[in-house]
């Protein structure tokens, strides 16, 4: 089974790209209660997004091995700005995948293809295991529309709590 988790809360800086924020120890409660929930599978490989709140948080979930895999950071937003209507502007990336919805901002469908080639390739390496990818709620939402075969679940996606877990199986 794939389980793909989204970070704990990040504590957000202004003016700093999303991609380097790091986790929000006022989130750590809620990390260790997915943790013990019963929602993760017990033996896994685990692999995480190369941004901080990814690491970090993949790093409170298992006391086991993390690889960091590049592939699996989220819809890159290469820009300080602070969006005051995020939500809008990522739903105009989901709505028109092949153009930015933001200046900086890779076209959705470019996220899309390097990530879903990347969790097929893990899924690929390891056959009959179960999978735990910790990475982000944008790019997750695409993975699960591929494997799944349905579009994007721009709902589930808006109520994605931090941390979260969709399972694949």
């Amino acid at each position: 089974m794939l389980h793909l988790v989204r970070h704990g809360r990040p504590l957000v800086e202004r003016g700093l790209m999303a991609s380097a924020w790091e986790l929000d120890p006022a989130g750590f409660d809620d990390i260790w209660r997915l943790r013990e929930s019963g929602r993760l599978p017990g033996r896994a490989r685990w692999f995480s997004s190369p941004e901080p709140k990814a690491v970090a948080t993949a790093h409170l979930l298992t006391d086991g091995e993390v690889g960091i895999v590049d592939g699996l950071r989220e819809h890159v937003r290469d820009t300080g700005d602070w969006l005051d209507d995020f939500d809008g502007t990522v739903r105009r990336a989901f709505a028109a995948p092949d153009v930015p919805a933001h200046e900086g901002w890779e076209p959705l469908a470019a996220t899309r293809d390097r990530v879903v080639a990347v969790v097929h390739g893990l899924l690929d390496a390891h056959p009959g295991e179960d999978l735990v990818l910790v990475g982000h709620g944008t790019a997750w939402t695409l993975v699960a529309a591929e494997l799944t075969g349905g579009p994007p679940d721009l709902e589930r996606w808006s109520r994605l709590g931090m941390p979260d877990v969709i399972s694949i199986g």
